[in-house]
């Protein structure tokens, strides 16, 4: 059998690259172009074994328009009534809501929402990427628009931000914000974080003796969910920076 010729840096064959998108197992990926449902740039390719870049290469796959993303970071406005747990229980799991490809590539949450909890989302395959986004030592700011049961006080906030103590660490943990939103008395509070731990908005919520009755995780890092985007829809991020602080 002859060599296979060394390809260019960033290149792949055409069903490499479908594979590598989460079109299907190999020989899958290899049917798709031999039965000519396979375009590239508007083009139908039906020769596996084509060369092209393996990223930002605009597909048509089976009347699927995709534009391929060697590692995918993608946000997603999350609805109520879904878990982000790989292996979900009660509760439809946030992968539902992906196409396919992206189903089998396992991507994985940046973070956890509760079942309850809607907003953004952010989900990726790229390990580097998220573990900066989920390390405390990067100081990701996340912020959540909170209904609370009862009014929120200047004295709650204050209490927020200097640390409030968990009943599963001694160490207190407090909000880098916490502030009312709306004129008035109000049971509106905006409150950014920068760790991550279990139910964190609704135990430190407690703790200055009030209730979480409403929760929404608004803005990642510099990225805010955009308005246009609506409940349960997803959108690729082209470029990861602007998550980062």
């Amino acid at each position: 059998m002859a060599k296979r010729p060394r390809l260019p840096a960033g290149h792949n064959t055409l069903d490499q690259i479908l594979f590598d998108q989460g079109f299907g197992e190999r020989r899958v990926c290899e049917g798709l172009v031999l039965n000519g449902l396979v375009q590239v740039n508007g083009e139908v390719v039906d020769d596996p074994d084509a060369v092209f870049p393996e990223d930002r290469l605009s597909l048509s796959v089976d009347g699927m328009p995709w534009v391929t993303h060697v590692k995918a970071l993608i946000m997603l406005h999350k609805p109520a009534g879904y878990e982000c747990s790989l292996k979900p229980g009660a509760w439809p799991g946030v992968h539902n809501l992906l196409p396919v490809p992206l189903r089998r590539r396992g991507l994985q949450p940046v973070g956890r929402l509760d079942q309850d909890t809607t907003g953004l989302l952010l989900l990726t395959d790229d390990g580097p990427l998220l573990h900066k986004l989920t390390s405390p030592k990067h100081h990701v700011p996340k912020v959540y628009e909170v209904t609370c049961k009862h009014p929120v006080t200047s004295v709650m906030c204050e209490k927020l931000r200097k640390g409030v103590v968990l009943d599963d660490d001694p160490a207190p943990v407090h909000a880098d914000a916490a502030e009312p939103v709306g004129e008035g008395e109000t049971c509106h509070l905006r409150l950014t974080l920068l760790q991550g731990k279990y139910h964190q908005v609704k135990r430190m919520v407690a703790a200055v003796s009030n209730r979480v009755e409403g929760l929404h995780r608004s803005q990642i890092g510099r990225l805010t969910l955009p308005d246009d985007l609506a409940p349960g829809q997803w959108r690729w991020i082209e470029d990861p920076a602007i998550v980062l602080p």
